[in-house]
């Protein structure tokens, strides 16, 4: 069975059909994350103009090391007179020395007589030898003993007197004196007495 719809109906039905794509169209278009069309940015903020404050005379601070340091004094200009006198430079040139010495600003004033030294520093112009090694062995001491004189009997035997602060002793060649020297050899002119303590001979010539 046909309907026949007349030339108004079709234009009402193509109407809607349009209406209706929009709508489904706009429909799937929130759907799916809203229109293609990116929605202009918004434009930044102008930050607030900065005022710079000035600079206290408390502190400063330097452009090479960046540190805080007292500010400088301001000189006042007041009594400063920046030309140039000529007649006071010519004045300051007219002074002249009145030195009883040299005088070291002028190319005619006679050198300063320096002495000459008496000898080199060092002989022969070479450093002294430094001895080298182990120092020597400690000298031993003298023997305390006097040799005054002597005795002798029929074979011919001697005996050495020898005084040892108010001591006197005699003795032979083999005897030991005062428990530390034993003589070794008596003659009319010396004896030989050896120092047991350090093993040591010396010749004591006879003193009147």
């Amino acid at each position: 069975m046909a309907i026949k719809v007349g030339t108004e109906n079709k234009r009402n039905v193509i109407i809607a059909g349009v209406l209706f794509s929009i709508v489904a169209y706009l429909a799937i278009s929130q759907l799916m994350g809203g229109s293609s069309t990116p929605a202009p940015a918004p434009a930044p903020a102008r930050p607030a103009p900065v005022q710079k404050a000035p600079a206290t005379t408390a502190a400063v601070r330097s452009s090479a090391g960046n540190a805080a340091g007292p500010a400088a004094r301001q000189v006042p200009n007041a009594g400063l007179d920046p030309a140039l006198h000529l007649e006071k430079l010519a004045l300051s040139e007219s002074i002249e020395y009145a030195g009883n010495g040299r005088n070291i600003f002028s190319a005619d004033s006679a050198p300063v007589r320096i002495e000459q030294p008496a000898g080199p520093a060092r002989p022969n112009g070479s450093a002294a030898q430094i001895a080298t090694g182990p120092p020597p062995p400690p000298q031993p001491p003298a023997i305390d003993l006097h040799y005054f004189g002597y005795s002798a009997n029929k074979d011919g035997k001697r005996e050495a007197f020898l005084l040892h602060g108010d001591d006197i002793f005699e003795a032979a060649a083999g005897e030991i004196v005062n428990h530390r020297y034993k003589v070794v050899a008596v003659d009319p002119h010396s004896v030989q007495v050896t120092d047991l303590s350090y093993n040591n001979t010396q010749t004591l010539p006879i003193t009147n």
